[in-house]
């Protein structure tokens, strides 16, 4: 049977479990937002952590918290960074729009939890852990606080990874010419490095936007306080709180010039998960095209092959299916999804708050997760194992008719277009349409019609 303690709040006492942290404010959420099952992210909490502890030497600096005080929040701030008080945060995505219940839970925890080691009470969560502070300057921040964090060092070398595989893949069949193919029809020759190197090229130029947009996440609201004019916060608190969250977390954050911006728009993560939108579209594109080429193996198009990582079919024995590109493609419908739900979120910034923030942070997060997750899984159970099908490339290349495209400086466009109705008519090469026109000599049709000579390097 539970056990219970009363807590108290502004409006009365409230039971809480005896082994939990949280106090009244939590509780009250609990009771109130019996609304799915999504919770609040981890990373949120975690960045909290970290905000909360460079508040509080922020306060301590400024001469508004004793020292014993600061050192009290910074030591139960650790725990929560170590992971060890996760079960103390238990509220729900769908609550406040502002994140006020899931700022005064982790003020709550700190508290209580510090006061559990002081042996005394001592700390109060609004008086001292949320001292200089508003959930409405500190949510947005720990959100951005997060986004960094996340992109930093859970999606961005993920992308390089797979990048880094395309490109030894560039380079091992720089040298093997294929036929390209437009409109999803066969088009003039490449090499299977320069498809590749598409592939490439857009991770590359990922990488770059989302590092450029990431310098807009870096600003942060602390010190806005309520409503953006910086109430109950002492001068230079939010300076020193950035400071602190730099030396802390090892990534640059600045403090806003303009409070009020930043409590009210979530711009930032707008831009921010466009380039995340950005990067799905390219990924999606990239998943599609190698389950493409790798399709058959007898019956489709076949110039690829993948790892075979686990049986396709329960009833077609031997079957093996592209199951990494379908994960993948999946990841990105959804984080194109999530581009909808940020958007639309981010366009009620009504007056001087945004009160669809947990929204919008976990929306974001999920798709963070999602791509570094799925990009993870798609390198190394699948394009690491790409291989080029030899015989089957040389074999479209030889008898494709948009090799004719090569005859146009020659016989003129005209000529060009009636060899390759031939050729498709008598279902002949174009080598063999030509020479039964009699357009050409032999020496001629061997010059012009080497694909080496079509591809410009």
């Amino acid at each position: 049977m539970m056990e219970y303690k009363i807590k108290k709040d502004t409006m009365g006492e409230v039971r809480v479990p005896a082994d939990k942290y949280w106090g009244a404010q939590t509780q009250r959420s609990i009771n109130n937002f019996k609304i799915g099952k999504y919770k609040m992210p981890i990373e949120i909490i975690r960045a909290y952590a970290y905000l909360k502890k460079a508040a509080a030497n922020a306060n301590c600096e400024l001469g508004t918290i004793e020292v014993a005080k600061r050192k009290i929040i910074s030591d139960v701030c650790d725990e929560i960074l170590a992971g060890k008080l996760d079960d103390n945060f238990p509220l729900v995505i769908f609550q406040t729009g502002s994140g006020t219940q899931t700022n005064m839970n982790v003020n709550e925890v700190i508290a209580n939890r510090g006061n559990e080691i002081l042996g005394e009470e001592i700390l109060h969560p609004n008086d001292d852990v949320n001292k200089s502070q508003s959930s409405n300057d500190t949510f947005p921040t720990a959100m951005h606080i997060a986004a960094v964090l996340q992109i930093q060092n859970n999606l961005l070398h993920k992308i390089a990874k797979l990048r880094d595989t395309f490109f030894e893949l560039e380079k091992k069949y720089e040298d093997v010419i294929k036929i390209g193919r437009t409109h999803l029809q066969d088009a003039t020759p490449i090499t299977l490095g320069q498809e590749i190197s598409g592939w490439r090229s857009m991770l590359d130029h990922n990488i770059l936007m989302i590092e450029d947009a990431l310098e807009y996440i870096r600003e942060v609201g602390i010190g806005g306080t309520a409503v953006g004019t910086g109430l109950n916060a002492p001068k230079d608190f939010d300076k020193i709180v950035v400071k602190n969250l730099s030396e802390m977390t090892g990534e640059t954050f600045k403090a806003s010039d303009n409070k009020f911006h930043d409590l009210t728009s979530k711009d930032a993560l707008v831009n921010m998960h466009g380039t995340l939108t950005a990067l799905a579209a390219n990924l999606m594109k990239i998943a599609n095209d190698i389950r493409l080429l790798s399709s058959g193996p007898r019956c489709g198009i076949g110039e690829l092959n993948i790892p075979e990582n686990e049986p396709g079919s329960s009833i077609m024995p031997g079957k093996v299916n592209p199951t990494q590109c379908e994960a993948l493609t999946m990841v990105c419908l959804k984080v194109m999804g999530n581009n909808s739900v940020i958007s639309i979120a981010a366009s009620q910034g009504n007056f001087e708050l945004n009160v669809y923030m947990p929204l919008i942070i976990s929306s974001f997060l999920e798709s963070v997760e999602l791509l570094a997750d799925a990009i993870h899984s798609f390198n190394d159970n699948c394009a690491v194992g790409i291989t080029a099908n030899y015989d089957k490339i040389e074999d479209y290349l030889e008898n494709s008719l948009m090799l004719v495209t090569a005859l146009n400086p020659y016989i003129g466009y005209e000529k060009a277009a009636k060899v390759a109705k031939l050729a498709y008519k008598d279902n002949l090469t174009i080598r063999e349409a030509i020479k039964k026109l009699g357009l050409l000599s032999e020496d001629e049709i061997d010059e012009i019609l080497d694909p080496i000579k079509m591809i410009k390097r």
